[in-house]
């Protein structure tokens, strides 16, 4: 039986940002779990702290439909913002070349991670009528107010506005970059629809030609594709103040309900102990990274860590990551002969399952992964070797993890200056030759030869196998 069939027999708890604790998720419909994540602004490569977000909740992704029926994961495409009108300019191109290069090279290094596409996508160029007609419902019920031909949210018209980052009106504007406007009524209210200037993308309205603020376009694309209250949002810890704070604000003063059920963020991703920042000179693209690390160490480092506790990315991080992959897929090699259906495994009693099940403990199920690779490596019967292959590669499937062909892996890598595989398999030929003619100091040779460039060479009764160290 799978878990969809019976959701309430395998407890699912999360970590609630409202409220600042691990609480049992319950579904508002548990035929139909909805969760939205913010998604990139497309103007420039996606970096590894962009990409954590995008891991994390690809896993929650794929735990949900194992749990529950259906479930409707959306995660918004920005195509419209102050940034993207900057890079365009600074590039003279237009803005559909900007957002359409970068939303497909966003797609393809997302994919190298081995995520799988959202549900929805929705484009927040796509959905300009649904932010008007919430402002307008704003405005209407006088939460908002035109100045200047700005609309602009009244936060004080919200008692508990602030009850996400658990912080006053007062604190917040003291630790926040408030922009500070004549025609703002209070230096805190935020901007739901600006003007746009003639150079610059715009669309019609009761206030004049404009365009919507951040912050608005989430509220109204949750609204318009998922429906006034949804189970999961998720995204950075970077963005519970200002941004999810002001959704929560649009969306629970246009309409009743409580918008979201569950907060979800991940912490902070440094690069090598330093935050990364352009200052440094330490942000690393994911496209960059990919040209030195296949896509699944970079996603096996992301998931190292709890998705809540901070990741120090590192050179080092990435050693460890390649190393424990290839422990993994060189202990599925070894049983490469024996066919099985992971489908078939019943993960529900499973201590990989029940660990992702306790507010996704990736550490957790990574370590369980290790014992049961380790219990495969010592197997001596044919049942039970398939047995514990199918349930690990089911369970490395729920991270997505170990979903490739093991003899690809281990002769695979990211190394354009190494030999390629005919010419390794050229070399194991010859050394194989040399030991027929009794020539073993050749032999040894091109051994020595092989590791010198990175490929250990594994004798057996089957023959010669090679992998890259």
């Amino acid at each position: 039986m799978s878990a969809s069939d019976n959701p309430n027999k395998h407890p699912l708890s999360v970590y609630n940002t409202l409220g600042g604790e691990k609480q049992r998720f319950v579904p508002r419909d548990p035929q139909r779990v909805t969760m939205y994540v913010c998604g990139p602004t497309v103007y420039n490569l996606a970096h590894i702290g962009n990409a954590r977000p995008v891991v994390v909740f690809d896993v929650l992704f794929r735990l949900l439909r194992h749990l529950y029926p259906e479930v409707v994961y959306a995660r918004n495409i920005t195509d419209i913002d102050d940034k993207i009108i900057a890079a365009a300019q600074a590039g003279e191109r237009s803005i559909d070349a900007v957002t359409d290069e970068f939303t497909a090279k966003y797609r393809e290094d997302m994919a190298a991670l081995n995520t799988l596409r959202p549900s929805l996508e929705p484009h927040a160029t796509h959905n300009i009528e649904a932010m008007i007609e919430l402002t307008e419902t704003l405005v209407e019920k006088g939460h908002a107010y035109e100045s200047a031909g700005h609309v602009l949210f009244a936060v004080q018209s919200m008692p508990d506005y602030g009850k996400l980052s658990g912080r006053s009106l007062e604190d917040m504007l003291a630790g926040a970059r408030v922009e500070v406007a004549d025609y703002k009524r209070y230096p805190g209210d935020f901007v739901l629809w600006k003007p746009a200037a003639d150079n610059e993308p715009g669309w019609d309205s009761p206030w004049g030609r404009g365009r919507p603020g951040w912050h608005l376009e989430c509220s109204a694309m949750i609204r318009a594709h998922l429906g006034d209250s949804i189970d999961i949002h998720g995204g950075g810890r970077d963005l519970i103040f200002p941004h999810h704070e002001n959704e929560i604000a649009q969306s629970r003063c246009s309409h009743d309900g409580d918008f979201v059920h569950y907060w979800m963020h991940n912490a902070y991703l440094d690069m090598d102990g330093e935050k990364m920042s352009k200052s440094l000179g330490n942000v690393k693209t994911v496209r960059e990274l990919l040209q030195h690390y296949r896509g699944e160490v970079l996603r096996f480092a992301l998931l190292s860590a709890h998705y809540r506790s901070p990741l120090n990315f590192s050179g080092e991080l990435l050693g460890q990551a390649e190393s424990a992959l290839g422990s993994l897929y060189n202990t599925l090699r070894d049983v490469r002969h024996i066919d099985v259906d992971p489908e078939a495994v019943e993960l529900a009693g499973e201590a990989a399952f029940q660990a992702l099940c306790d507010d996704l403990n990736t550490p957790g199920a990574i370590s369980e992964l290790h014992a049961l690779a380790r219990q495969l490596h010592k197997s001596q019967t044919p049942v039970e070797q398939a047995w514990l292959k199918a349930r690990l590669l089911a369970l490395g499937g729920l991270l997505g993890l170990l979903q490739q062909d093991p003899e690809a892996w281990m002769q695979g890598g990211v190394d354009d200056d190494g030999l390629d595989a005919a010419a390794i398999e050229e070399k194991i030929a010859a050394r194989a030759r040399a030991k027929k003619d009794k020539d073993f100091a050749l032999a040894d040779a091109i051994r020595a030869e092989l590791l010198a460039e990175g490929v250990v060479l594994e004798d057996s009764r089957e023959g010669t196998q090679w992998r890259r160290a």
